[in-house]
């Protein structure tokens, strides 16, 4: 029954709704502005929890679609469904927004109704972008994602903002436009956009080679990849909280979110070829980034740079499969890599979310994200100290935290694959520990170098809740992760099943 519903359109319509409502009625009356907002993104967060709900994880393929005639001479329609993959990042992209807007009424002060509507139209381009079926209206809700993000580090941002959302756009869109001609090149070949019809399409090694590389350009500076990262630690650097959430939690899920249903399906023999390379870039970005991330001294460019590292298993997830296939042919080894890969993408969006929340909680207070200038908060901020700690734990990998279940996962895959490789991917597990545990250390329990310490207020009712909603999520999927594995299983073996069959011309 829920199946024939637009839930979906819905899931995109609402905050558009919600946006135009602020638009229209809000003026200068910022409390309004911030009640219309978190009522809008909760009917959001009920809707998605409505979709997870009439899902049936039994079955394989796109559910809750929609599709109708939109550009008819170029065969181009708006079409949507959501599969297993979609379905996740969707309730994860609702949940996150739903925070992000909650935080933001106690920490956005200026241009306030600008702040709601710029995350409210982000919430829905977001959903867009995991839930198009059509390959053009995905590249559309891609691209579209750039507005708000851009203008979120551009106004509200600190000192170097505008140097930092300029990086991030160029860096984007130059990697969106090799993207465009791939999907175009697919969209000749197939007679239409439909993503569904490129899985069925021969391609000669050369073609399947080019795709692969013109995918890569959009889709690794989005995750970020060695050595295209270095957009990252400036945006979320000078980031306002929120806009430093919705780039680790949901951004830089887009771009592994195109290599599982674009690259490996689609180019699955081009894949195969270059995945000792995709591998070696992936265990670069988890020791290398890693070992850069112990020297920070900015809390933000510490998590930030951590984030690079912990989205490495990511990409690590889903191109080891080729190597566990060619060494041993086990494709349970593969279910259980790309399956962590993608519990990996879920956690991270909590826990960096989590640790950027709070680190925002602290710039508000103090106006400095200098670790330097902290030490003795747990003296003053008790209940924060407790729930960032969890935090650090699940960003540190411990057992019991989300931050366990992917990367644990991940290394049991790659270990079918090479002893090494499942060695250098464990590494990171050392490294986070190091960072994040010298992180909470200095800030936490150190000597009190700042007068401003010792005046500080521990979280109110709105951080609270904001906190206590992540802390949930973390501990929720690190301990039963059941029912998110059961959910992707299927749309996994679809994935695992093109990814490992030949689309060369016979």
């Amino acid at each position: 029954m829920l199946t024939s519903l637009p839930l979906l359109s819905s899931l995109i319509g609402t905050p558009c709704l919600g946006a135009l409502l602020i638009l229209l009625t809000c003026c200068n009356n910022t409390a309004r502005a911030k009640t219309i907002a978190v009522s809008t993104m909760l009917v959001s967060l009920l809707l998605a929890l409505l979709l997870s709900l009439g899902f049936d994880s039994s079955q394989v393929g796109m559910q809750f679609v929609e599709s109708y005639d939109w550009i008819k001479p170029l065969n181009i329609r708006y079409s949507l469904g959501v599969d297993g993959l979609a379905l996740v990042l969707i309730v994860l992209s609702n949940f996150t927004s739903f925070v992000v807007v909650l935080a933001g009424c106690n920490s956005i002060q200026a241009k306030v109704k600008s702040y709601m509507v710029s995350f409210l139209l982000m919430q829905s381009i977001m959903v867009g972008v995991f839930a198009a079926t059509d390959a053009i209206l995905y590249f559309i809700f891609w691209e579209m994602t750039l507005i708000p993000i851009y203008l979120a580090i551009g106004i509200w941002g600190s000192d170097g903002r505008l140097y930092a959302s300029m990086k991030f756009f160029l860096y984007t869109f130059a990697g969106s436009a090799m993207m465009l001609i791939g999907l175009l090149f697919l969209g000749l070949q197939a007679q239409g956009f439909h993503i569904a019809d490129f899985y069925q399409l021969p391609l000669s090694a050369n073609a399947q080679t080019y795709l692969f590389l013109a995918f890569f350009l959009g889709f690794a500076v989005k995750i970020p990849m060695w050595p295209v990262h270095t957009w990252l630690p400036d945006a979320h650097t000078e980031a306002p909280a929120g806009g430093s959430v919705i780039l680790a939690a949901l951004m830089l899920k887009m771009g592994a979110y195109g290599f599982l249903r674009f690259s490996l399906p689609i180019l699955p023999d081009a894949s195969r070829a270059l995945a000792g390379v995709m591998v070696t870039l992936s265990l670069i970005a988890v020791i290398y980034i890693g070992l850069v991330a112990i020297i920070q001294k900015d809390m933000k460019r510490l998590i930030a740079y951590s984030s690079i590292s912990h989205m490495g298993f990511v990409t690590l997830g889903c191109f080891v499969i080729y190597l566990i296939d060619k060494q041993s042919g086990n494709v349970a080894g593969s279910y259980l890599a790309l399956e962590g890969a993608i519990v990996q993408m879920i956690s991270h969006g909590f826990s960096s979310g989590a640790l950027f929340v709070a680190i925002g909680m602290l710039y508000d207070r103090m106006h400095t994200r200098n670790i330097n200038d902290f030490g003795g908060v747990a003296y003053r901020m008790p209940v924060f100290a407790a729930l960032f700690m969890l935090f650090a734990m699940t960003n540190a990998g411990l057992p019991g935290t989300s931050g366990f279940v992917g990367e644990f996962m991940v290394i049991l895959g790659s270990y079918q694959a090479s002893f090494w490789i499942a060695f250098a991917a464990a590494m990171t597990l050392l490294l986070a520990a190091a960072y994040t545990l010298w992180m909470y250390r200095n800030v936490f329990f150190g000597e009190i170098v700042h007068d401003q310490v010792a005046s500080l207020l521990d979280v109110n009712l709105i951080e609270t809740t904001c906190l206590v909603l992540l802390a949930l999520a973390i501990l929720v999927l690190g301990v039963y992760p059941k029912p998110m594995i059961d959910l992707l299983h299927g749309s996994v073996g679809d994935i695992v099943q093109h990814a490992l069959t030949t689309k060369l011309i016979a």
